[in-house]
């Protein structure tokens, strides 16, 4: 026998032996208190005290099974378990646009499935699959001597193997009775649940089979190019082959094992008599014939969005007991699949171009390479400048290699040079999510530039500042010179804030100053509004997440915030000043259509009086006439009522643009994941990165008139751009 089975044996006995000591002892203490003369009589034991003592055993084993029936699934949950709906998300105008499954698989009836896999499959994994109820006894036994005489074999039926492909954290994979014991409730459960073939069709669709292909239909794709149903004798005994080791005898990397498995199952299919007479022979000498072609999922149509909704619905589902995989929820969402399409077509069109620009400025000549302070900065973060210079290698020889190895200077430049843009529209009547794209390619990227991304936001911030003032009773004819201003910071720190263009010493109104986004001004203004009182309003507008620091240089974006917040924010100065929280999900419904819940818009919230919205988005209209965003006008020819504003950082790390229709708000993101990349002076501007962007999309959907042409914001008058000079009140007698 073999001596590492016979440890083993012994050991297992050991253990159940000091339980069984225990147990008895435990009973021995009780005995001695409740019937203290019964243990007299142990010293002389009688035929009926033997035959009680031979009974015990099987009772204590009775007892342990039934202990371990409720850490098994209920009937309710194995119900469910068969059944493979996932949720649906639907659009607002109709579309599906993911479908939430916990695996890469589809699911078939048995009628779908061909013949052959199933007579294959029982042949070899279970032939008395129709004669026993979930545990085929003779064959556990015959496994349990196959074992103890060093042959170790597994006795599970497909009803056993299903209970543990289905519940594989509540019956385990440790090779102890507690497991074998769970599983084995476990498939009498299903048993007395379903029928045969629902048992076999449930096991057919669960069962894995490498290269996230779950089930036997993603199985036949991904190794076959065809559907189960096509499969032939010779394809079923090959999948069915690779059930008893996926990477064992997986025909593509192993196929000559892969091969001698097949033949093993096309041998037990004609034990059986599952095979026609001398078809054997010749079966066994066809090649496998494997046509691989990995399958990968359905992809979403807004893969950010959809997973910011993932998290969110699987809360709800578990507080309101369903299951998101199971359950057919389908959940209608905000979403405009017309507008996300509109959306991913403008970020492709821009970024592209942006990308060719950065391969332009970043390549092996310019950018990426070793000459290049930054790129050696970049360099010395990997992992292969570390393994080297825990080599023995200086500083100095690592760098040289690496910069002369151009298939790590190629991957390490492109991983950092990729341009990446997030782009979100919200309907600011309601709060609605219209569209949403977190990156250029969420296979490549799935970080979300929406939501996860904090970012500086520039002069997109400044509109806050000019909100507060027109609260305050400012109005954009009133001046503030344009003139150099020193502002003291805490301990001995000055803050000089600067422009492109040279102070004039004159005064300048405040719509020209958020027109044409001038910084010595609106740190000006931020002074007499105070950081504090800015950094508020912000907050009460939608920048609800990100801490924002109440400093001066507040006013010119300073402080990181997601494009979401910004987006957010914007929408409450079209909404007259309310804001209203971001909505993805308006109701979900069971798979018969019965409404399980409904999600109302949220309770609008006036963070901004309306007059100072209206006059805001006045002032802002005068930033796509004539200010930094009338690219909006001139290279897009969009003659809706719109206003909006662009931003942009230092050294042109990040570049924003957020455009205002009453109907919709929309703004875009561009830069690179690594801030200390950018695209150079003039190409890294938020007008000629983000705005594009924008103005494509609000092209395309102007047009398409999914938002209306004609919308205009409430009321449609304008306030007077040159009031009478008795009107103007300079602030000259600020002192810094």
């Amino acid at each position: 026998m073999n001596r590492r089975c016979i440890l083993f044996f012994r050991e297992y006995c050991v253990r159940w032996l000091i339980r069984i000591q225990s147990l008895a002892a435990a009973g021995i203490t009780i005995a001695r208190r409740v019937f203290p003369g019964a243990l007299r009589r142990l010293g002389h034991p009688t035929r009926r005290g033997i035959m009680l003592t031979l009974a015990a055993v099987p009772a204590l084993f009775l007892l342990y099974v039934l202990a371990l029936v409720p850490f098994t699934p209920g009937i309710g949950d194995i119900r469910k378990a068969r059944i493979d709906r996932p949720a649906l998300i639907v659009s607002a105008d109709g579309r599906v646009i993911d479908e939430f499954k916990p695996v890469n698989r589809e699911w078939v009836s048995l009628g779908q499935i061909s013949p052959y896999m199933v007579a294959a499959l029982i042949a070899t994994e279970d032939r008395r699959f129709y004669e026993h109820h979930g545990i085929d006894w003779l064959r556990t036994a015959s496994a349990a001597l196959h074992t103890f005489s060093g042959d170790r074999q597994g006795g599970s039926t497909i009803t056993q193997q299903l209970a543990r492909n289905l519940y594989p954290d509540e019956i385990g994979r440790a090779p102890t009775l507690a497991r074998k014991l769970r599983e084995a409730i476990t498939a009498l459960k299903i048993e007395a649940v379903y029928s045969k073939d629902q048992i076999l069709e449930t096991y057919l669709n669960n069962v894995p089979f490498l290269y996230n292909a779950y089930g036997v239909e993603m199985a036949a794709r991904t190794y076959f190019g065809k559907s189960a149903h096509q499969l032939d004798i010779l394809e079923s005994a090959t999948l069915v082959g690779m059930l008893k080791a996926n990477s064992t005898y997986n025909p593509v990397l192993n196929p000559e094992r892969a091969l001698e498995r097949r033949n093993t199952v096309l041998g037990q299919m004609n034990k059986y008599g599952k095979l026609k007479p001398d078809a054997y022979t010749w079966l066994r000498r066809q090649p496998l014939n494997v046509n691989f072609g990995l399958q990968t999922a359905p992809r979403s149509a807004a893969p950010h969005f959809s997973a910011q909704l993932r998290k969110w619905l699987i809360t709800w589902a578990e507080r309101n007991g369903y299951n998101i995989y199971a359950d057919g929820l389908v959940v209608r969402t905000t979403i405009d699949y017309r507008l996300q399409t509109m959306a991913v077509q403008a970020m492709d069109w821009q970024a592209s171009q942006l990308q060719w620009i950065a391969n332009g400025a970043w390549n092996e000549r310019t950018g990426c390479w070793p000459g290049n302070d930054l790129f050696r900065t970049f360099i010395r973060q990997t992992p292969d400048y570390r393994a080297a210079r825990d080599a023995g290698q200086s500083d100095q020889v690592a760098l040289r290699k690496l910069g002369m190895n151009r298939t790590f200077v190629r991957a390490l430049c492109r991983s950092k040079t990729q341009v990446q843009a997030g782009f979100v529209a919200i309907d600011p009547r309601n709060g609605d999510i219209k569209a949403w794209v977190g990156s250029r390619d969420f296979g490549d990227a799935p970080f979300d530039h929406v939501q996860q991304a904090r970012r500086q936001p520039g002069s997109t911030f400044k509109p806050f500042v000019y909100g507060a003032a027109f609260a305050d009773g400012a109005r954009p004819g009133d001046t503030i010179v344009d003139r150099n201003v020193a502002i003291p910071l805490a301990g001995q720190a000055i803050w000089r804030p600067t422009d492109a263009a040279p102070p004039t010493d004159r005064p300048m109104t405040l719509r020209d100053a958020l027109v044409y986004s001038r910084n010595r001004v609106t740190a000006q203004l931020m002074q007499k509004e105070s950081p504090e009182k800015v950094a508020r309003l912000a907050r009460a507008m939608g920048v609800r997440d990100s801490p924002l620091a109440a400093v001066p240089s507040l006013a010119l974006g300073t402080s990181p915030v997601t494009l979401k917040e910004m987006v957010s924010a914007y929408s409450t100065i079209a909404n007259r000043g309310a804001y209203v929280e971001p909505r993805m999900v308006t109701r979900i419904e069971d798979h018969d259509g019965k409404v399980l819940a409904e999600f109302a818009s949220a309770s609008p919230e006036q963070a901004l009086s309306a007059a100072a919205a209206q006059t805001l988005v006045d002032v802002m209209r005068d930033v796509i006439i004539r200010g930094t965003g009338a690219g909006i006008r001139t290279r897009f020819g969009i003659r809706a009522d719109v206003a909006g504003k662009t931003g942009t950082t230092q050294d042109n790390a990040d570049g924003w643009f957020i455009l205002m229709h009453p109907q919709l708000v929309a703004g875009a993101w561009v830069g690179f994941d690594d801030g200390r990349v950018t695209l150079g002076n003039d190409w890294g501007q938020g007008a000629h990165s983000a705005l594009p962007m924008v103005g494509a999309f609000y092209d395309m959907a102007l047009r398409a008139r999914v938002i209306d042409p004609d919308a205009r914001f409430s009321p449609e008058t304008r306030a007077p751009r040159k009031p009478h000079a008795r009107q103007h009140r300079q602030f000259l007698f600020w002192k810094f």
